[in-house]
């Protein structure tokens, strides 16, 4: 059962012990005196709390507001603009940068953030090799991360890599004196940072207040570096209470036990929301799309006509239309359709049930499986990813192909995607903008150097697109690096290894006393500092 606080609970409770026990969603009572300085939410938390293990977007929430970058996106449309840096220069040849630290910074034990601690931060992030790694591993090497004086960093790439710079924003700057005290078997503190905090962000984690997936307190670092000049009355407290279905988060919110819902709002709550008198619906466009994976290493995947027949067989505009209440557009790429890189020229695949029959007849005559039954995963927490299942269950079905729809969860089905043979036949998902560049979609989506991470769950494999992907992403001007992004997306849409639906629109409720929120589509929107809740 998820849980969450009333109001009046959580404020009354005393820093550093918000939890004391949460009452279930949907026992909860209409709040009573709203409490102005906690800000209560019901999105969801990620796996664990350390930043260089985990990077989707529920952590991009944590790393928001518990965290520091040395650069980070801002606005709509997102602009990335100094943060811990006061600025940076790069070498002619693109290969080294150097970052100026702002004075001052400090972590929220009170010591001094300075270039050794960056240094020991990317190395960290390097020597895990998880997720937020993704876009150094190749091009960095642990020791060309160096400290030149306590406020120069210095990174000496490998090769030119033209998205370093956008991905800069991805890696979380931590306090070596707080996880070093509690590293096991040279674990760099993994295990103990997974339910700690040991960022300089605008919000301090709250251990005591913390159980995995369950619920998260944060209280606000008065000493922040930018201070609160731009906000005179911010929130002090941020309790994060996420709740598994869209009915309980609908009913937290018209009930006012929460500020916010999660951005995953059913369109049928919509105007449910709006009319009520204490919430309002927040429409606001992602570069974010919606995915079908197929297993490409699996039969009948394996087989182009096989996957076209499946790509034929979704009903793109119905999905969007009927169930979506037209909250999204159609995007038939392989990455946000408003981003540079598109051949526009590409045609993508349309719902055409005779065009998917005919594909269907092409890989039964060389071989594929079609008939035999297949599986897709979804997350069971969000109902788009159920009902986008369920529609292509039915189409499936009309050309006599079996779908089993198997409800998880995303922890569950990322972990599955490590290994081919353990990702499903097909599942949902979204992929976000975690940092503004193709690289962040096609370039770790498509390149096979990246299997074995949940992007490139696909097992795509085309050695041409290998190699137009990798002389992009050395190429360091973006007007000739489009131009190589077009050709690998032409190929890779020819190939069609995965079912690209649309480009989203999110859907978020909050209360109405909620003012202040700005948002950016790298973490959603998801950063607090601004926000002032009204008495």
């Amino acid at each position: 059962m998820s849980r969450v606080l009333g109001r009046r609970q959580v404020g009354g409770l005393a820093a550093g012990a918000l939890v004391a026990g949460p009452l279930a969603l949907g026992s909860v009572r209409t709040a009573q005196a709203a409490d102005a300085s906690t800000f209560i939410t019901a999105a969801g938390l990620p796996i664990n709390l350390d930043p260089h293990q985990v990077y989707d977007v529920p952590m991009q929430g944590i790393m928001l507001n518990a965290y520091d970058n040395l650069y980070r996106y801002e606005n709509d449309p997102p602009q990335i603009v100094p943060w811990l840096a006061a600025s940076h220069t790069v070498s002619d040849d693109g290969l080294t940068w150097e970052f100026k630290l702002k004075p001052g910074v400090k972590f929220h034990d009170g010591s001094a953030l300075t270039a050794d601690d960056v240094v020991y931060s990317f190395r960290r992030v390097l020597a895990l090799a998880l997720a937020p790694a993704g876009a150094f591993l190749k091009i960095l090497k642990p020791e060309n991360v160096t400290a030149v004086d306590p406020l120069t960093v210095r990174f000496k790439l490998e090769t030119a890599y033209a998205p370093f710079f956008a991905a800069i924003p991805s890696i979380s700057i931590v306090n070596p004196r707080a996880i070093e005290p509690n590293v096991k078997a040279n674990d760099w503190g993994k295990s103990w940072l997974a339910s700690n905090g040991a960022g300089s962000g605008a919000y301090k984690i709250v251990p005591t207040g913390y159980r995995p997936l369950e619920y998260l307190d944060m209280e606000i670092n008065e000493g922040h570096f930018m201070g609160w000049g731009d906000n005179p009355k911010p929130v002090k407290k941020i309790a994060y209470r996420p709740a598994k279905e869209s009915s309980t988060r609908l009913l937290a919110l018209l009930n006012g036990s929460v500020d916010c819902t999660d951005g995953n709002m059913p369109a049928d709550q919509v105007e449910q929301i709006n009319a009520s008198k204490i919430a309002f619906v927040q429409k606001d466009v992602v570069m974010k799309t919606f995915v079908i994976r197929m297993n490409n290493t699996k039969p009948p995947f394996d087989n182009v006509n096989a996957r076209k027949c499946f790509a034929h067989a979704f009903n793109y505009m119905g999905f969007i239309n009927d169930i979506l209440g037209g909250y999204a557009t159609r995007d038939p790429y392989p990455m946000p359709d408003n981003l540079w890189g598109i051949p526009k020229d590409a045609k993508g695949y349309d719902y055409d049930l005779k065009k998917a029959k005919e594909y269907y007849a092409k890989a039964v005559a060389e071989g594929a499986p079609m008939k035999r039954a297949f599986e897709i995963h979804v997350q069971s927490e969000n109902e788009q990813s159920v009902q986008g299942a369920q529609l292509f269950q039915a189409d499936l079905a009309q050309i006599g192909i079996t779908l089993k729809v198997v409800g998880s969860i995303w922890s569950t089905l990322t972990a599955a995607a490590a290994k081919p043979e353990t990702t499903p036949d097909m599942w949902v998902h979204w992929v976000s903008t975690y940092f503004v560049d193709p690289e962040n979609w096609v370039g770790q989506m498509y390149d096979s150097q990246f299997h074995g991470t949940w992007k490139a769950s696909a097992y795509y494999k085309n050695p041409e697109v290998d190699t137009l992907l990798r002389k992009a992403r050395a190429t360091v001007k973006q007007e000739e690096r489009d131009p190589i992004y077009q050709e690998a997306i032409r190929k890779i849409m020819a190939d069609s290894p995965d079912i690209w639906i649309y480009n989203s629109m999110q859907l978020q409720g909050f209360n109405k006393r909620v003012k202040g929120r700005r948002f950016c589509t790298v973490g959603q929107g998801a950063e607090v500092r601004w926000i002032t809740l009204a008495s």
